[in-house]
């Protein structure tokens, strides 16, 4: 699939429109004073179609907009045109819908933030994951993905990493758990080739990676991974929650300040920028000089992507 028939390189999303477009039509019922049930009831519609439309959840038609428009008591021809438009780019054919994604939702929100702030505790951020990591990673979960699906995962987050690269690319700020650089997923030349990749991103201007140190202790999110996503005005900011569970998506303003003020902590607490990366750089030098040692010729049976191989400096 050719970076010209994927459009990866573009800000434009359909799930940002919807949201873009939800954010207004909300601002115009607050604005006339009326209730969701009060504009479903002059709609003879549901509640949550309406509660839909205003997240974003669903794509509006002509017709929506234009019933809407009149309850609103929008009549300025350009404003209707604008919901109009959003409408229309609310329902195009994104370039990652054909791989089918189970956090499909997510992608759409990631192609059109303009920060994407990213804590990780438990591997490297997928838009700096090599292809080799992110295959190791998907070979360890459950349920087992057939090799179809993971190849098509895979390409799908290669082709989520142009963004970094695009002519406005947006910030990406992660904070990254000490940890992480010290679990081998795959084997050590694996982890010496995405350690190089994380590297020679934070040489990028809108990149910047921290590392938070084992000896930082305690702190606000022991127990959670979260992205936090800030968009252009008026579309709010989200927060996105992967886990077994599922994936979880905030959009309340008051959890949006809480996750931000936790992450301002975290990065509070971690090494700078240039402390991270020499960090990385003394880490990969050690995978780089690393033996490999084969289940039979290690004495501890230990798998070959561990044994011989001492990552934490001592």
């Amino acid at each position: 699939m050719s970076k010209a028939a994927t459009g990866v390189t573009s800000a434009d999303s359909p799930t940002v429109r919807r949201r873009e477009l939800g954010a207004l039509l909300r601002t115009l019922r607050t604005e006339a004073g009326m209730t969701v049930e009060q504009v479903a009831e002059r709609l003879l519609v549901s509640s949550s179609k309406i509660s839909r439309l205003e997240t974003g959840r669903r794509g509006a038609n002509a017709r929506d907009i234009r019933d809407l428009c009149d309850i609103y008591g929008v009549t300025d021809p350009a404003r209707r045109q604008h919901l109009m438009d959003l409408a229309h780019e609310g329902r195009d054919q994104a370039w990652w819908q054909p791989f089918d994604l189970p956090y499909e939702t997510y992608v759409g929100l990631e192609a059109a933030a303009v920060l994407i702030s990213d804590y990780e505790p438990g591997v490297f951020p997928a838009l700096l994951q090599t292809p080799e990591y992110a295959r190791a990673i998907h070979e360890g979960a459950l349920p087992r993905l057939s090799q179809e699906v993971m190849d098509q995962r895979i390409e799908a987050r290669r082709l989520r990493q142009e963004v970094l690269a695009r002519e406005e690319p947006p910030r990406l700020a992660a904070v990254i758990d000490e940890a992480v650089l010290y679990r081998v997923v795959g084997n050590p030349e694996v982890m010496h080739a995405q350690l190089d990749k994380v590297i020679e991103a934070c040489a990028l201007p809108n990149v910047d990676v921290r590392i938070l140190p084992e000896s930082a202790g305690a702190h606000p999110a022991l127990n959670s991974t979260f992205v936090i996503l800030d968009f252009t005005s008026p579309v709010p900011g989200m927060v996105y929650v992967d886990g077994l569970v599922g994936q979880i998506y905030l959009e309340r303003p008051q959890d949006f300040e809480r996750y931000k003020k936790v992450f301002g902590r975290l990065s509070e607490l971690s090494l700078s920028s240039a402390e991270s990366v020499r960090l990385m750089k003394m880490t990969s030098i050690r995978y780089a000089e690393a033996r490999t040692v084969t289940p039979e010729s290690d004495p501890a049976g230990r798998s070959h992507s561990a044994a011989g191989f001492q990552s934490r400096p001592r």
